[in-house]
């Protein structure tokens, strides 16, 4: 048996920039966080002549070209695996479409036990664009990389999106101190909102394919807001960093009028009264997680209390997507 992991992930700066429709015009910069939230994936042989597939849904079939769940068949037929005799389940420690890039994690975690079951040792770059090629040249969803990526490398890395479609990727270089008061002072919570991000960000790619100037003016702010971000974190200015976040969710509202909705604007300003920083909806927008820095934890923890919004405890992941058992 073989089961890989790869981790959910949180974005820092710079988001939405990561889409082909911007960055292969303008280039991409992002900051993303790898977190030990993780889906996994479990692969066996078997004495059945079937493949066998187990997610939300459960199939039984002769042939890959059978296969109803997209990202599985395309990853069975890119790996070149066609025979039967094998069980491939996914499990998650947090719902999909709840914005911390779970497609993303999902496939590399996929590839990652496909390319196992070959014997084949795999980079995470490699890794990484392999996941894009499935999602997004096979599969035509209108997102972006940084899911792929930061799920493959994990940690607290910067990514650069090239017009000619590589992606640059390094650490950020973040002292131990201001990476455990980021840490420790980074807190989610759930909307109980689940939302499709292909859906979401379909209007971004649209009006960016179209050259509306609007949504490239916005994109372009926003991607000098990652780079400030990123100036802030390494200077360790966690109070600058929340700041920023704070004015990433008023513009990453603008670019679409499904990004919010009253409830969360609600949680926001109940968050923003009651000790928080900053704060900004992870993921595509809609729904999913909201995220807040705050120094005076307990106050901002009661006050979430009160709206019924469920906390989730983290820690960043520094392994990326991995082999758990083989």
């Amino acid at each position: 048996m073989i089961i890989t992991r790869s981790p959910l992930r949180i974005s820092l700066g710079g988001g939405g920039t990561d889409l082909p429709s911007y960055y292969r015009k303008h280039s991409g910069f992002l900051i993303a966080a790898a977190i030990d939230k993780y889906v996994y994936i479990t692969l066996h042989q078997t004495f059945v002549q079937e493949l066998i597939v187990k997610y939300s849904k459960l199939e039984r079939v002769a042939s890959v070209d059978e296969v109803q769940h997209p990202i599985i068949r395309e990853a069975l037929r890119l790996t070149s695996i066609d025979g039967p005799n094998l069980e491939i389940t996914s499990m998650a420690d947090i719902p999909a479409g709840t914005g911390l890039g779970s497609s993303g994690s999902f496939t590399t975690a996929l590839l990652k036990a496909l390319h196992s079951h070959k014997k084949n040792l795999v980079h995470p770059r490699d890794l990484a664009e392999q996941a894009c090629q499935i999602e997004l040249d096979r599969l035509g969803e209108p997102i972006g990389k940084q899911d792929q990526y930061i799920a493959a490398y994990g940690g607290l890395t910067c990514f650069q999106f090239l017009p000619n479609d590589q992606v640059e990727a390094w650490p950020l270089k973040i002292d131990t101190e201001t990476l455990y008061n980021l840490e420790d002072n980074l807190l989610l919570f759930f909307t109980g909102y689940s939302r499709s991000a292909s859906s979401i960000l379909k209007e971004q790619d649209d009006k960016s394919k179209q050259s509306d100037q609007s949504m490239v003016d916005n994109l372009h702010f926003v991607k000098e807001l990652g780079y400030q971000s990123k100036d802030a974190l390494e200077a360790g200015n966690l109070r600058r960093f929340a700041e920023l976040m704070n004015v990433h969710w008023e513009y990453k509202k603008q670019r679409s009028g499904t990004m919010s909705n009253p409830d969360i604007n609600t949680w926001y300003e109940i968050a923003m009264k009651n000790g928080a920083l900053g704060g900004k909806l992870i993921g595509a927008g809609g729904g999913g997680f909201l995220m807040f820095y705050a120094e005076d934890k307990s106050r901002l923890r009661h006050a979430m209390a009160q709206t019924s919004l469920r906390e989730v405890r983290f820690r960043f992941d520094f392994e990326g997507t991995k082999v758990v058992i083989q």
